[in-house]
């Protein structure tokens, strides 16, 4: 298993941070790797929401994953699942309000990306491209925080 953490402030309050990372049809907006979404269930964002996403890969090709929310507490938190090829996915996403200091009323963002390989293919990769794979988890999660401030 990797676990991959990101943190990244946002100059805006957690409701509005949370308005926009959850609003699924409008993350084609402010995401920038991101094509298309299709909402598979109906109603607010809360547990049992699904997803499917397209996103644009580093190397020009396209990847669709679907997502599944496995925990929410609005606004505070909430957890995706995705099962990948050969992995499975689950990223962890928390919102802290910033009380004190010059970015007070604006939100700290974070998300922690926990992957297990669930065939032994994917087991070998993983030993093999192990630290290629986090960095460019890493940077794709940096890339989605920071469009989230943008928008935010």
């Amino acid at each position: 298993m990797s676990t991959v953490e990101v943190t990244r402030l946002v100059e805006a309050p957690v409701a509005s941070v949370w308005r926009v990372f959850t609003d699924l049809p409008g993350r084609c907006g402010w995401l920038s790797t991101v094509t298309a979404v299709e909402v598979l269930t109906s109603g607010p964002f809360r547990a049992g929401t699904a997803w499917r996403e397209t996103r644009t890969m580093n190397d020009g090709g396209q990847i669709t994953e679907e997502f599944h929310v496995e925990e929410c507490i609005i606004p505070e938190r909430f957890s995706v699942a995705s099962p990948g090829i050969g992995a499975e996915y689950r990223m962890r996403y928390t919102f802290v309000p910033v009380i004190e200091g010059r970015h007070r009323g604006g939100t700290m963002v974070t998300v922690v990306q926990d992957g297990t390989p669930t065939a032994p293919a994917g087991r070998f990769l993983a030993l093999v491209f192990g630290g290629l794979a986090a960095r460019t988890v890493e940077g794709a999660l940096r890339r989605d925080l920071d469009d989230l401030a943008a928008a935010a």
